[in-house]
């Protein structure tokens, strides 16, 4: 199926990436619950400041270990990178491979993200995918969704299943493919890329599946495609908790989500501080 022509895979698995930031050391003494991976460019600093001090806060769940990092590319030109590597030493919270920030290697970010999972933090209970718009109920995340699974979990993906999708043909699509990268008409239950969330041995698993699958762009499916080959069913959510479009904000709903998209910097300040404040009565 998918795995044809692994060889001929463009641009190369994320394999032959180099890291220039790295954080080696977030779990040399922990072994968190939850790693947040998000997807973020040199550019989005208002929003990644908004998310260190919201819902990405290491101290966002009370008894729970959380990392944080934020997944980035290079910019053309190596624009940026002084100002990332300060960033870095402020805040410890990025990690940045050689290849082009472009929405088409947006796979090859992921796959950076697994990667460092399955190397440097493969102990970890759970890791989340998510992108900087995106905001993440934390709290309900981990203590509705989370907590309860019996350990060790294993084997575990949930997200916005998308089931029965085909390829879009159409160029006007964000979401087009062309034959030639991707000729099947069919592709396996992915979660959107919004935010899906793996038990930590999956990220192994994934990586290991990449190096033999044929590499397409949209990241989302393609780790749908690695989950196929690891025989690994999606565990349906309720299509309610996890939102790809931005749901109005009230505390009594945002209660009860896990995730939100297209957030701006001060929303995700905002929303944060008023679910905080525990006196709705819904």
């Amino acid at each position: 199926e998918n795995e044809k022509s692994g060889n001929q895979a463009t641009p190369a698995p994320a394999e032959s990436f180099t890291f220039i930031i790295n954080e080696e050391e977030k779990c040399k003494d922990k072994t968190p619950f939850l790693v947040l991976l998000i997807s973020t460019t040199a550019a989005e600093l208002q929003q990644r400041n908004a998310i260190r001090k919201s819902w990405g806060s290491e101290a966002a769940v009370p008894g729970a270990d959380i990392v944080r990092l934020f997944l980035l590319g290079v910019e053309t030109k190596g624009a940026n990178e002084g100002v990332l590597l300060t960033e870095s030493e402020q805040y410890h919270d990025l990690i940045q491979q050689d290849f082009l920030d472009t929405y088409n290697n947006l796979t090859l970010k992921t796959m950076m993200g697994m990667r460092w999972v399955a190397s440097y933090c493969s102990g970890t209970r759970f890791a989340m995918k998510t992108d900087s718009d995106v905001f993440v109920n934390t709290v309900h995340l981990i203590e509705k969704l989370l907590r309860p699974l019996p350990p060790p979990t294993q084997n575990y993906f949930t997200g916005h299943l998308m089931k029965g999708h085909r390829p879009i043909r159409s160029k006007a699509s964000k979401w087009y493919i062309s034959e030639e990268e991707f000729p099947d008409n069919r592709y396996h239950p992915f979660c959107s890329g919004t935010g899906y969330i793996f038990s930590g041995d999956l990220a192994a698993k994934i990586v290991n599946a990449s190096l033999t699958i044929k590499y397409i762009h949209l990241e989302d499916v393609y780790v749908g495609f690695c989950l196929h080959a690891n025989g690994v069913e999606i565990v349906p959510s309720p299509y309610s908790l996890f939102n790809l479009h931005k749901v109005p904000f009230s505390p009594c709903v945002y209660n009860n989500i896990i995730t939100s998209h297209h957030i701006q910097p001060h929303e995700q300040i905002l929303y944060w501080e008023t679910l905080q404040e525990k006196k709705h009565t819904c």
